[in-house]
């Protein structure tokens, strides 16, 4: 990570600071002798942030809202306070270090950083020791390994990957393929091997890598009884061009089994149009599925579902999901004019504050704005003559490969994932973008400064 020293203020000139130089007091004026010493306050307020920071973006990455230039503005945050810890040199290694006893995926994340920066064994050996058996944890220690850049963190992930134990590989494997890079026949042997969490994870690898010549694996796992395993195996299938694994996408997605709606969404790229439009119209009528509908027809894109949205919108409890499907297929601003409304008085979005109701699941759609029904219906009436039935369109635009680089440029996150994921489906072979990169790297691979 890059440090730049900090301008001497004057009284004409202020002074402008880099991250690593608040961490220094000096005890005399420069020269001989000259001693810093560290401020562990300071010190500590970097290790505290830099954890805090990496799960705000942990969350980003999962969301709706950011941008590409969101999170590299969050990113660069990041790498302000990474810098400061390793300005702290051994005390800001040794309050990570602390850090990790009571930490979560954030504070892994800080030390993994800073051990695996330094090439340091008993430091990279103590933070995989105390990571190790909480899989929650290693999320950390994996977005640690995909911070850095790969040539500098390459021979690690390659210990990882020929490590005796499943756990190690397993990080190793996400590590390499989060950077894009094959793990080679170490790929081959996790799908060739008896542990179901790292087959789960060399079956992701598989469609992210866009690794067409594995299809034979994936066809085996479609027929497990590990429901995870057929999923995971489904989803790869149908993104390097397996079509007999939309069947296994749509019973997961309609059985409400693992992430059902990614899923779905697969399925639906992958099907043709007219079939696509036909199971729309299976799950509109299923009782319990109208939000799988609803996230679907965004997914088709083609705008005779718009009428079908807007009628949704009505119900509170579907409102919010319908105008996201509303934005992905108009490109329409719903936060902007007239267009947003409000949340209706009699509607209670969980948890409710009653200690009698039992129901404390999060409110899923909190972060996305209230369409105002009757203003997008006029939107609507005076745009729809832009849009043709029987075109997939995502944010109004027909569904090209120029649009969709253009989403991956200017979306937000939800919808610049739609378009990782159609570019990969739509060229089977290629690896699918990943979205969750560093900023930096994103931002280069797609020719942005």
């Amino acid at each position: 990570m890059g440090m730049s020293g900090a301008k001497q203020e004057t009284h004409d000139e202020k002074t402008e600071t880099a991250p690593g130089d608040l961490l220094f007091q000096r005890l005399q004026p420069p020269g001989p002798g000259y001693m810093p010493m560290i401020i562990e306050s300071v010190v500590n307020q970097h290790a505290e942030e830099a954890a805090f920071l990496w799960f705000l973006r942990d969350a980003a990455v999962r969301g709706r809202h950011f941008t590409l230039d969101s999170l590299f503005e969050l990113d660069s945050r990041v790498d302000a306070h990474l810098d400061g810890l390793l300005c702290a040199g051994e005390d800001g290694w040794k309050i990570c270090l602390d850090a990790l006893e009571d930490g979560e995926a954030g504070e892994f994340f800080a030390a993994a950083f800073l051990a695996f920066e330094s090439g340091v064994r008993e430091r990279i050996a103590k933070v995989l020791e105390a990571g190790l058996p909480f899989r929650t944890l290693c999320r950390g220690i994996i977005s640690a390994l995909a911070w850095l850049p790969f040539q500098q963190v390459e021979g690690h992930i390659q210990s990882l990957l020929g490590d005796a134990s499943a756990e190690p590989r397993r990080i190793g494997l996400a590590a390499c393929v989060a950077h894009r890079h094959d793990p080679g026949r170490r790929l081959n042997e996790a799908l060739a091997g008896s542990d179901p969490v790292l087959a789960a994870e060399a079956l992701k690898a598989v469609g992210r890598l866009g690794r067409k010549d594995l299809l034979p694996y994936v066809l085996d796992y479609l027929g497990s009884q590990d429901m995870e395993l057929r999923c995971r195996a489904a989803w790869s299938g149908a993104i390097i061009g397996d079509a007999g694994s939309v069947a296994v996408l749509k019973e997961s997605a309609c059985a409400g089994a693992f992430r059902a709606e990614e899923a779905a969404g697969v399925a639906l790229i992958r099907m043709p149009l007219p079939n696509a439009l036909e199971w729309h119209e299976e799950l509109a009528a299923e009782a319990g599925a109208a939000r799988l509908a609803i996230s679907g027809a965004g997914v088709i894109g083609d705008p005779v579902l718009v009428p079908w949205l807007l009628e949704r919108m009505s119900a509170p409890e579907l409102a919010r999901a319908a105008g996201e499907s509303f934005v992905m297929i108009t490109g329409a601003d719903l936060a902007s004019g007239d267009l947003e409304g409000g949340c209706p008085e009699e509607f209670e979005p969980g948890p409710t504050e009653n200690p009698e109701d039992e129901d404390v699941s999060v409110d899923q759609d909190y972060d996305l704005p209230w369409p105002n029904p009757e203003a997008v219906g006029r939107w609507w009436g005076e745009n729809r003559g832009r849009f043709r039935s029987g075109v997939r369109y995502l944010l109004g635009e027909p569904v090209t490969w120029e649009n969709l680089q253009r989403v991956l440029r200017n979306g937000r996150h939800r919808q610049r994932h739609a378009a990782a994921l159609r570019l990969a489906i739509t060229n089977p072979g290629e690896p699918l973008f990943e979205v969750r990169a560093p900023g930096p790297v994103q931002k280069r691979l797609l020719g942005l400064r």
